[in-house]
């Protein structure tokens, strides 16, 4: 695919727009996409606000944080476990699909900035991918919903390396691989700690995106990243 000239990215870079040289040419960026591509956590907020509230349980203060690293059937089996519900694992996935994909494919957007920054990342020669504990489910769809399909190099999820999460390099591995990029030339944007803390253990460069659903751990990620965004229209031109 030509890479100035992807579907779904407008001109929105000087660089797309002039043609100029490839600054980037070898490096790749992964990206996570709840809280660090999209704008979309608060579909979570949701999510569990309707859930929990059919079981009569209010939702504890620690319950995203502990369970955003996770894969989405262990989110499951941890939901079971601490609330002590007679739910199958199926059966609260089923649930939690169902109330929210029609909030990804209407309500969600990118964050401030992104378009243009995939946009300009792709002019100047860099691979993109995506590392997601995101379902394919709803992951594709959403994708689709802001245009973005067939934009990335390479678009991976945790059931692609055996169902690990983010505390275990693979997933980050698996997408420099489809990138075709050395992970010492990849940039990592994450909005845990878990994946700032599992990319640097590989030799990748990591960026936190200071999500507001995640102000708790903004200290933390401050002193693990190589750098924090708000958004991404002051992220970073030229990759490590």
């Amino acid at each position: 695919m030509d890479h100035a000239s992807a579907p779904g990215l407008g001109s929105g870079s000087e660089a797309m727009q002039s043609g100029a040289a490839q600054p980037n040419a070898g490096a790749g960026a992964i990206f996570d996409l709840d809280g660090t591509l999209l704008d979309s956590l608060g579909v979570w907020d949701d999510v569990d606000e309707i859930f929990f509230s059919r079981r009569g349980i209010s939702v504890p203060d620690d319950y995203q944080q502990a369970v955003s690293p996770m894969a989405f059937p262990d989110i499951a089996r941890y939901t079971i476990d601490r609330f002590h519900l007679d739910d199958t694992p199926q059966a609260v996935m089923d649930e939690w699909n169902d109330l929210a994909l029609d909030l990804y494919t209407t309500r969600v957007r990118l964050k401030p900035g992104a378009r243009d920054y995939l946009a300009h990342l792709k002019a100047t020669g860099a691979r993109i991918g995506v590392a997601s504990t995101l379902m394919p489910s709803l992951r594709d769809p959403t994708l689709d919903h802001l245009g973005l399909a067939g934009v990335f190099d390479a678009v991976c999820g945790i059931e692609e390396v055996g169902g690990l999460n983010k505390d275990h390099p693979d997933l980050y591995l698996r997408v420099a691989a489809e990138m075709g990029v050395e992970p010492r030339r990849c940039t990592v944007f994450e909005d845990i700690v878990i994946g700032v803390c599992t990319a640097h253990r590989i030799g990748m460069a990591a960026w936190a995106m200071l999500d507001d659903s995640s102000r708790s751990i903004w200290p933390q990620l401050k002193a693990e990243a190589d750098g924090t965004l708000r958004d991404f229209t002051t992220a970073p031109a030229i990759l490590a």
